[in-house]
């Protein structure tokens, strides 16, 4: 496998780590399959012939949208080593979404799954691709090597660039970190690799590292908890609710060999932090960061407890203006139009809200300044769920708010029930953007100059008010 003069630092790191012949050890496991180094850099090669055989080379732009498998992480591998531009969708994005994601990006080649992506989508060996070449699309005008994709407020999806010198920035970042797993230790994986702190801090420094990939089929806790045992797992990248399930099961001495539980992607419950220290003996850690910059502060350790999220990164500059954390990048992340604004001046806005401990230097994050909200380690934007139940013919007006869960207050039809306005969600918009409640009133309340009130407990309250009037 070689590069030419074109190739990109980051294709060059990636080319001379798949060359080394000297590695055999295993890199990847799910249950009883073991992926040796050797695997897979044949497979990679394997992949990257067929990717030449359809004309994707250097310059090429390939939507990558493929389910969690073996499959996925050598097709990216063999993509990048050849040059192409990634972009990586989200095998659970709807019809809808898929569709205008490429009409955005007007990709050349798409690399999509061959048939119907299942309702529960878990890590397998390996997935059918099906090749799908769009004569219309576009080679790559910049040289950035990885796509990603989330939601914004203004409901339209952001496309987020990152370069190859990015990458490897980051990659940086993480191994300056002293608690990251290290050479020979066994990390389980639980974060989605279509995100970034799954695919850079997960699988990419892992490959770097010289740290062997476990990941599960199931995402029941007792199962979980089994592979953590029987494969001695040393180290678990999840999201809240992972460390949720695992506090709730096992007894106290039953991971042994667990020295770190590291939870990125959405705020970490405090009762979580605590209960899975009870529990397991170990202190959940965070990796806070966002699509846009990566990794941007960290306490692996879990040294400190939520809402804390640690330190910056090491060779991030970050700073707390209006109460809003600011990350500064030396460009714009946005290869589309920065519809909202949020980088100005080599500073990006996270719109999170955030103290800056005096004494420490620690970050505390305390929920958004905008319509984004997390769910299940994913970007939800409030907007466009709310544009979503608009465009129904039978609604006319509709404030969504976030709670528990996302819920929708509207005003419509008499015609219309539940079940067919939750039908017209679920095939416009992602299962964790679907509201989970609906509450049809007669009437949203309004500020004093006209403006629907998106605040919850108000809405909830004229809720009560309503209901009063409907009985008497």
């Amino acid at each position: 496998m070689t590069v030419d003069a074109d190739a990109s630092a980051f294709e060059r790191w990636l080319v001379s780590v798949l060359a080394d012949d000297t590695r055999t050890e295993e890199v990847w496991g799910h249950g009883e399959q073991e992926v040796t180094f050797g695997r897979m850099r044949q497979e990679t090669a394997r992949v990257r012939g067929v990717l030449a055989a359809h004309g994707i080379g250097r310059g090429s732009t390939v939507a990558v949208q493929l389910l969690p498998s073996f499959t996925l992480l050598w097709t990216l591998f063999a993509a990048w080593s050849a040059g192409a531009q990634v972009l990586l969708m989200d095998p659970r994005l709807t019809a809808a979404e898929t569709t205008r994601l490429l009409d955005l990006c007007e990709p050349q080649f798409h690399l999509a799954v061959d048939g119907p992506v299942p309702a529960l989508v878990t890590f397998r060996d390996e997935c059918e691709i099906v090749v799908l070449t769009h004569r219309s699309g576009r080679s790559a005008a910049t040289g950035h090597r990885l796509v990603q994709f989330s939601s914004g407020s203004t409901g339209l999806p952001k496309v987020i660039g990152r370069t190859g010198d990015s990458l490897l920035a980051e990659l940086d970042r993480f191994g300056r970190l002293p608690d990251m797993p290290r050479r020979g230790e066994r990390l389980l994986l639980l974060s989605s690799v279509t995100y970034s702190f799954g695919l850079i801090g997960g699988v990419l420094h892992a490959l770097r590292g010289g740290v062997c990939l476990h990941f599960s089929g199931s995402p029941q806790p007792r199962d979980l908890l089994r592979v953590l045992a029987e494969r001695r797992i040393d180290a678990v990248f999840g999201v809240p609710v992972h460390f949720d399930l695992l506090s709730r099961v096992g007894r106290p001495g039953d991971l042994p060999a667990l020295r770190l539980a590291v939870s990125g992607g959405e705020t970490l419950p405090a009762e979580v932090f605590r209960r899975f220290e009870e529990v397991h003996g170990v202190r959940i850690g965070q990796a806070y960061g966002m699509t846009e910059a990566g990794i941007i502060a960290t306490d692996l350790a879990g040294r400190h407890a939520p809402p804390a999220v640690g330190r910056p990164a090491p060779g991030m500059r970050t700073e707390v203006v209006g109460g809003t954390l600011r990350v500064w990048l030396p460009q714009d992340p946005y290869l589309h139009a920065d519809r909202e604004g949020r980088y100005r001046e080599g500073w990006l806005n996270t719109h999170d809200r955030c103290l800056a401990r005096p004494d420490d230097g620690v970050l505390e994050i305390h929920g958004r300044a905008d319509s984004t909200v997390v769910i299940g380690g994913l970007n939800v934007d409030l907007t466009e769920v709310e544009s979503v139940v608009l465009q129904h013919p039978a609604v006319t007006e509709a404030v969504v708010v976030y709670g528990d869960a996302i819920e929708a207050h509207l005003v419509a039809d008499d015609s219309l029930t539940r079940g067919a306005l939750l039908d017209w969600c679920r095939a416009r918009l992602g299962p964790h953007k679907v509201p989970k409640a609906l509450h049809f009133v007669r009437k949203l309340p309004r500020t004093a100059n006209g403006k629907p009130i998106r605040n919850r407990e108000l809405l909830h309250a004229g809720r009560e008010k309503e209901r009063q009037v409907i009985i008497r």
